[in-house]
């Protein structure tokens, strides 16, 4: 059975997205909610992974980000990520509606910021019964020190300060590319990996995606620690796929994470960096995710 598209309401702004029923499921079956990371669309290979899901027997809620993609909300290109964290909580309410869902086995997928948004749901919404969390941003405190030379931080600070000046006048928000060809120069994610990947995905199959965010998303991005929900997911089980080569969100970030999860928790290395989970790499990703759904949202 084809895809459909979907839309539901997030306390008032309509967000957008696709609807993957379950193969050969004759009753309602169990639901994978899933978003993507920091500002990428639904296009950009999540169709990839809700395919494999259900082809495994779990239908899949795909949906565009508030701010970005097919989905409604303002300002565009911001990224607040407790909005987003509010959103998978949504999503998931919407999904229980729907009559191919089994409300009581809900699971969550996230990768990169989504990965994780997605710990901090399974922390706090007891309605999610099995977490995969791919390549996540666990700290944004550590994260932008791994990123960002210390020199460069005092000087992100007074664009950040003179931002929040210019937008209390009226001003609209400043604006920052996701990626730029040159890694020394201001963009959100700074790797020639990720300039790579962003413009060659967006120009492939994701014309909607946009190179650029608020300045404010950069900010919020700095304050964000899903690291402190780790302890609270038990007792629903938690696979943490970090990407060994990762230099984006780094491996060993997520490692030390994973550390202060409580069981039932699973760890899988994968190989490649932060990307090629989406494309060579996305067997090594997506096989273990669709296994872990299915072993903990079986009947």
């Amino acid at each position: 059975m084809a895809r459909r598209d979907v839309e539901f309401d997030a306390e008032g702004v309509t967000l957008r997205g696709w609807f993957y029923p379950a193969e050969g499921a004759g009753t309602a079956a169990p639901t994978v909610v899933m978003a993507h990371g920091f500002s990428a669309v639904k296009e950009m290979y999540l169709d990839s992974f809700a395919e494999v899901f259900a082809a495994a027997g779990l239908n899949a809620l795909v949906y565009d980000n508030r701010n970005f993609g097919a989905s409604d909300g303002e300002p565009r290109q911001e990224i607040d990520p407790w909005a987003q964290v509010r959103d998978y909580r949504h999503a998931i309410t919407y999904a229980s509606t729907l009559p191919e869902t089994d409300a009581s086995r809900i699971g969550v997928w996230g990768s990169s910021y989504s990965g994780g948004h997605v710990l901090v749901v399974a922390a706090i919404d007891r309605r999610v019964k099995a977490v995969v969390s791919q390549v996540p941003l666990v700290s944004g405190h550590d994260n932008l020190r791994a990123l960002v030379r210390a020199d460069f931080i005092a000087g992100f600070r007074e664009m950040f300060d003179n931002d929040r000046l210019a937008r209390f006048r009226g001003d609209p928000p400043a604006m920052v590319p996701v990626v730029d060809a040159d890694p020394l120069a201001p963009s959100a994610l700074p790797t020639p990996d990720s300039y790579t990947w962003f413009t060659e995905t967006g120009k492939s199959r994701a014309p909607s995606w946009r190179n650029e965010v608020t300045l404010r998303s950069v900010e919020m991005f700095t304050e964000y620690e899903p690291v402190s929900y780790l302890p609270y997911i038990s007792p629903t089980p938690l696979l943490l796929l970090p990407a060994l080569g990762d230099h984006l969100t780094p491996c060993e970030l997520a490692i030390a994470a994973y550390e202060k999860a409580r069981e039932p928790k699973k760890l899988g290395i994968l190989p490649g960096g932060h990307f090629d989970a989406y494309v060579t790499g996305f067997d090594a990703a997506c096989g273990p995710a669709r296994d872990w759904f299915v072993e903990h949202l079986a009947p």
